[in-house]
C-alpha cells in the first residue's frame, strides 16, 4: 500500500520538528506515511539534518502564496501553525497566512489540517480578557472547522522553553548568588500547564493513528500543572542554585518588555491569573489530551536537565 503524504510546515521549528521526529521513531506510522518538511530557508543545518534522514525539504513561505502549491501537491495530511508577530499586528499576520494555507489546501485536494492552536481568551472570559496572539489561532481553529476537510487541533500548554526567555532567572539584587524570577501571577493558585514544545508529536502521532477518531478534537497538550513556586523549587534542585519567584506588579510586569511585546505580556498575564490557560474546565481536558499519548511525556525537572539548565 502506498503511503500518505504529510506536510510539515514549520520543520525547522520546536513544533515542526517534533512532528516529524516523533513520527520517524514510531515504526507504524513511518511505514504509513511518507513526510515533506517546508521550511522558509532549505540551508539552515536542522533543514539540512531531515534531508539527511530521507525527508524531502521544500522551501516555501505562508507570506508568499504562490510558493504553496509545491509544498502541497501530492499531499493528504498537513501539520501546521503561524508565529506570533510580536510587533503588534498578529492577528492580520497570522489571519492572512492561514487562509492562504487553507485555501491552496482545497484547492490540493488536502483530506485533513492538524492545526497547532490556542485557547480562546476573549470567548472563554466573555469579552473581559483579549490575548490577541492567543485568539487569532483559536479564530484561525473555528474557521478550519467551517471547512471541507477534516481537521484536529493541538493547542500547546505554556512552554518549558519560556525558561529561556521571558522567564528566565536572573541574580538577586542582594548579591548572595542567588537568583529569582517574577511574573505578576500569584505564586501558588495560578497553574501554569508546562510543555515542552517538542512533545508536540506526542498529539500528532495519535490523529496519525487514527485520524477518523480524532475528527474535530481538541488537545490541551500539557505535561502537568505547575506553580510558580513548584518552578522555583524545580530549577533550584537541577541549578544546585537558589531560585526563587518574586511576584511583581501589573506594571512592572508590563514594563519588563518592550512595547507593544509588554502589552501582549500584561494581557496573557491577566487572563492566565483570572481564568486559567486552558479556561474553567482545564484540569479535565488536559488530563483527556494526556490520555489519547502513547509515551512518556518529558516533565519539567527532566526538560531543564536535558537542556541542561544552568545558573552562573
Amino acid at each position: 500500500m502506498s503511503k500518505q503524504l504529510l506536510v510539515v510546515f514549520g520543520a525547522t521549528g520546536n513544533q515542526g520538528h517534533s512532528v516529524i521526529q516523533f513520527l520517524l521513531n514510531h515504526p507504524e506510522l513511518s511505514s504509513q506515511y511518507s513526510v515533506r518538511a517546508v521550511t522558509r530557508n532549505a540551508n539552515t543545518p536542522t533543514a539540512q539534518t531531515l534531508s539527511s534522514q530521507g525527508i524531502e525539504v521544500v522551501t516555501a513561505d505562508l507570506n508568499d502564496p504562490s510558493s504553496l502549491p509545491a509544498a502541497l501537491r501530492g499531499a493528504s495530511f498537513v501539520f501546521a501553525t503561524t508565529n506570533s508577530a510580536y510587533e503588534g499586528n498578529t492577528r492580520e499576520v497570522e489571519t492572512r497566512q492561514a487562509k492562504a494555507l487553507c485555501e491552496e489546501s482545497i484547492k490540493q485536494g488536502i483530506k485533513y489540517i492538524i492545526w497547532s492552536t490556542l485557547p480562546h481568551p476573549e470567548k472563554i472570559s466573555g469579552g473581559k480578557a483579549k490575548v490577541e496572539h492567543f485568539d487569532v489561532k483559536a479564530e484561525i481553529e473555528e474557521y478550519i472547522r467551517g471547512l471541507p476537510i477534516d481537521s484536529a487541533f493541538v493547542a500547546p500548554g505554556s512552554f518549558m522553553q519560556n525558561m529561556y526567555s521571558v522567564l528566565a532567572p536572573r541574580k538577586s539584587a542582594a548579591n548572595d548568588g542567588s537568583y529569582i524570577f517574577t511574573n505578576m501571577v500569584h505564586p501558588t493558585k495560578t497553574l501554569f500547564p508546562l510543555f515542552d514544545a517538542t512533545d508536540v508529536g506526542a498529539w500528532t502521532n495519535a490523529v496519525l493513528a487514527e485520524p477518523a477518531k480524532y475528527e474535530g478534537k481538541f488537545f490541551a497538550a500539557a505535561q502537568g500543572f505547575y506553580s510558580m513556586e513548584d518552578m522555583a523549587r524545580i530549577m533550584s534542585k537541577v541549578s544546585g542554585k537558589t531560585v526563587e519567584y518574586e511576584r511583581i506588579s501589573e506594571e512592572q510586569w508590563q514594563g519588563s518588555f518592550p512595547e507593544p511585546l509588554g502589552h501582549m505580556m500584561l494581557e496573557t498575564g491577566i487572563y492566565q491569573r483570572d481564568y486559567g490557560y486552558y479556561g474553567p474546565n482545564m484540569k479535565e481536558d488536559v488530563e483527556w489530551a494526556q490520555k489519547q499519548v502513547q509515551g512518556q511525556l518529558t516533565d519539567f525537572e527532566s526538560f531543564l536537565r536535558k537542556t541542561e539548565f544552568k545558573l552562573e
